[in-house]
C-alpha cells in the first residue's frame, strides 16, 4: 500500500535533442547515455525500412504509412514530422509514463518535431547542436559514403535551412572536439549549462556563417 504521507515522486524532465543531419548528434547521444545511465530515450515511430542491424522497439517501432497515419489521426503523438521521404514521431504516451515514473527523458528529434514538443510540454529543455563549420559538415557527411553527391548537396541545403531555427532552443552545443562537446552537453543534463545559453556573444559569428544570416 502506498504511504500517503510520503512525498511524491519526484517528475522526470524532458531533454529535446536536435541538429542538422551530419553534426554528430547520434553519437553525442550515445556517449551522453553512457556518462548518465539514468537516460532514457524515447523510442520513435517511423516509417522508413529498418537497417539491417536495426530492431523493432530498439532503435524505431517501424510501421507502415497507414499505421502511421491512423496514430496521428488518433491524436497519440507528442510530435511527429516528414523527414526526407519518411515520417517520425514520439508517443505521447511513452513520453509521459517515463516522465511519471521520475526518469529523465531524451528526444534525438528534428526542429519541426522540438516546435511542437515545446507546445505540447513547455517545461522541457531545448538543445541545439551545431558544426564548427559548414566546411567540417560537408566533410562529415562525404566520409559517411553513403550519399551520392547530389544527395550531400539536398543535405546540404536541408541543414542550412535547419541551424536558421537554432535560436528557438534553449541551448547551442558547437560539436568541434567531440570530447568537449560531450562535456557541454552535461553540463546541460546536470543543470549547469548557463554558459551554453543560445543568445550568448560568442556564438553568433559561427551562426552568422554557418546560415548566412548575419
Amino acid at each position: 500500500m502506498n504511504d500517503p504521507s510520503a512525498p511524491p515522486a519526484k517528475r522526470g524532465r524532458l531533454f529535446v535533442i536536435s541538429a542538422p543531419s551530419g553534426a554528430g548528434k547520434t553519437s553525442l547521444v550515445k556517449a551522453l547515455l553512457e556518462r548518465h545511465p539514468g537516460l532514457k530515450v524515447s523510442v520513435s515511430h517511423t516509417t522508413r525500412k529498418p537497417r539491417p542491424h536495426e530492431v523493432h522497439g530498439r532503435e524505431y517501432y517501424f510501421s507502415s504509412p497507414e499505421e502511421f497515419r491512423e496514430l496521428v489521426a488518433q491524436g497519440q503523438f507528442l510530435e511527429h514530422a516528414q523527414v526526407f521521404d519518411n515520417y517520425y514521431g514520439t508517443r505521447r504516451q511513452t513520453v509521459a509514463a517515463l516522465l511519471a515514473a521520475g526518469t529523465d527523458v531524451v528526444l534525438e528529434i528534428d526542429w519541426q518535431g522540438a516546435q511542437q514538443v515545446r507546445a505540447g510540454m513547455p517545461e522541457c529543455v531545448t538543445i541545439f547542436i551545431l558544426p564548427p563549420s559548414r566546411q567540417a559538415l560537408q566533410e562529415r557527411l562525404e566520409r559517411r559514403r553513403t550519399d551520392s553527391p547530389e544527395t550531400i548537396a539536398r543535405r546540404l541545403r536541408d541543414a542550412v535551412a535547419d541551424m536558421r531555427h537554432s535560436s528557438e532552443f534553449d541551448y547551442i552545443v558547437v560539436n568541434d572536439r567531440f570530447e568537449q562537446a560531450l562535456e557541454d552537453l552535461s553540463a546541460i543534463i546536470e543543470g549547469q549549462g548557463e554558459a551554453l545559453r543560445k543568445d550568448r556573444a560568442s556564438i553568433q559569428p559561427l551562426l552568422g556563417e554557418l546560415t548566412g544570416q548575419d
